[in-house]
Formats: structure tokens, sequence, C-alpha cells
């Protein structure tokens, strides 16, 4: 058997300001063996690991795929929502998308006939709660399951995640819940001359809640659904590589039996296409290139998640004072990475 740390620090290369001064990227203790791994700690998502793992991008930079970007921009949403982020409130980090803290996981072993998969259930941060007004919170909790196959060529896994983002005993007895379920498809296979890429996705938003007529309380319940594709190729050329990948989400809102002041209502959509190339200096050095066109519909029907563009991590916003953004914008990264 054997015992491991990961001790995992967010660096900010260009200014500088943070640095080897938090843990808040992967932080975990193992035990691994024949029997698999059991890891505790701060650790990614299974839903994570499907929108990185099957994007020709890697889930990162102005070509990173609008599934991943979307997830995050909802993740930082309900975080915003109820005034407290989880996570210490990092940037693509809150509330359960990319990484979720005080999470139990065990990953299936090596040698099952290409067969993989990780279970992973976070605690939330609180003691046992009582149903009344003010009592602790669930916020923070997640469960999620991970399962795939990789044979040769082939490489396909499923996810399903839910994380509650709201959690609250409202006045009149009312049970006030949020909860993001996420669940996708992703699978790659390498021709050889070139590797495809694709990923199937459906995220609920769902905010259950209650208002007041004539001293009643009426349950709400207001459903934001978010379907997502990717399809990419990565094409070997010498000692560089070919990137190029399409995604799209669509967004539709279901507020029963009306939504709140304030709601977003409506259909919305973001599609981006990405082209890319990598070029092999050395073993550990390589050049890069990427030009990233989103274009976006209605996204005034749900700019603090639809509403994204091609930032540097794939996921600022071009709204306007208005919060309106705009139909399309185009994005563009280059640069060098070295591997220590």
């Amino acid at each position: 058997m054997a015992a491991s740390f990961w001790l995992e620090s967010p660096l900010t290369n260009d200014n500088g300001a943070v640095g080897l001064g938090t843990f808040a990227r992967r932080s975990t203790v193992s035990l691994s063996g024949g029997f698999g791994e059991i890891r505790l700690g701060r650790d990614y998502t299974p839903t994570f690991w499907n929108d990185t793992l099957f994007d020709p991008f890697s889930n990162i930079g102005v070509g990173g795929n609008l599934i991943g970007s979307v997830n995050t921009r909802l993740a930082v949403a309900t975080a915003r929502a109820t005034g407290d982020p989880l996570n210490g409130g990092l940037p693509g980090g809150p509330d359960n998308y990319v990484r979720t803290a005080n999470a139990i996981g065990y990953f299936l072993p090596a040698g099952l006939n290409g067969l993989y998969g990780q279970v992973q259930y976070a605690l939330h941060e609180n003691v046992k709660r009582d149903e009344e007004v003010g009592s602790p919170s669930r916020r923070g909790a997640e469960a999620g399951l991970r399962l795939g196959y990789a044979a040769g060529a082939l490489d396909v896994a499923g996810t399903f995640v839910q994380s509650t983002v709201g959690d609250a005993w409202l006045p009149g007895g009312v049970h006030g819940t949020r909860k993001v379920r996420s669940a996708s498809l992703g699978a790659s296979y390498d021709f050889g001359g070139a590797k495809l890429f694709g990923e199937v996705s459906r995220v609920v938003d769902e905010a259950r809640s209650a208002f007041a007529v004539h001293g009643f309380q009426v349950p709400t319940s207001i459903t934001g659904t978010y379907q997502g594709a990717l399809l990419g190729i990565t094409v070997p050329l010498g000692a560089g590589q070919i990137r190029a990948a399409y995604s799209r989400v669509k967004f539709e809102n279901d507020a029963r039996p009306f939504a709140p002041l304030g709601t977003a209502a409506g259909e919305a959509s973001a599609a981006k296409l990405a082209l890319g190339y990598s070029h092999s200096l050395s073993r550990r050095t390589t050049l890069y290139a990427t030009v990233a066109r989103i274009r976006i519909r209605d996204g005034q029907n749900n700019p603090a998640v639809i509403g994204v563009g091609v930032g540097p991590a794939g996921t600022g916003t071009f709204a306007t004072s208005g919060g309106f953004s705009p139909r399309s914008a185009t994005g563009y990264d280059f640069g060098v990475r070295h591997v220590f």
C-alpha cells in the first residue's frame, strides 16, 4: 500500500498577487493499494473530469469548451445569489463545479479490463440541523460518480453529480433549497492520424422556495436547464499538433407558478468555435496559439451564465452596463509552456 498527499496552490503569473500562499486547489491525502484508492480532502469533481479530459483544449484558455465555461459561470452565479461563495470564493471554483472541499472519494483500482471510476461525497460545513428558521444549512454538500471504460484507442465515461448550493428553512415551515444536478457522457477515439472528442451534457439548476399570498406560503419552483454538446479533434503534425473544437450550450427556464421579479426567463444559447496549434520545442517546452469565436443568442435572458465570453479562462463576461451581452466576441491566446 501507499500513503500519499497532494498540496496544490494557485498562481497568478501576470501580477504575482497569489502564489504559494494557499492550497485552495487540490489538497488531499490518500491511501492506495490493490483495493483502489481512498482519497480525502479537496479534490476535482467527476463532472469537471469529463469536461476537461474530453476537450481538445483541456477546458482551459480561450479554446476551452462552452460546457465548462457555462458550468463555471453557473457555479459563480449561484454563489453570488446566496451571498456566501463556497471554497473561498475562488474564480471558477465556488459551489462544487471544479473542486469540492470536505470530500471522501474512492477510485477503482487498475487492472479491471479497462473499467475505471470514482465515487465522491462531500460534507457540508455545519452541524446537524433542526427544522426551524435560522438553523444550520446543508449548503456545500455534494455527491457524484464517474464510470468509464478505456481500451486501446477508445475512452468513454459518464458522470452524475448533485450539489446543494442553497438550503434554508423559511417562515411558515417552508424548506427552501437550490440544487444543481449535472450529467454528462464523453468519449474519445484515437485513429492515429487524428483523435476525435465528443461530449453531451445536461445541467439542471432547481430552486424551491415559497411566496406569501394573504398570509399563506405558496410553494414555487424555478428550474433552469442547460443542454450542452461538444465535438473536437486533434491532428498531429510533425512536432506540432492542430486542435479544433465546436461547443454549444442552450438554456431554458421553467418557472412555476411564476418567476419572481428579476429572475431570467425564456431561452438563450451560446456557441463557440476554437482553433489552435501547439509546437513542441523539447520534451518540456511547447509553444501554443489559439483563436476562438463565440456567438450568443438572447444572452439577456440569462446574462449571468449564458452571457459568457472568451476571457483568460474562457469564462469572462462581455456584459455592458445594461446587463446585455454582445452577440459575438473573439479571443486569442499565445504563449510558451514549460513543464518543470
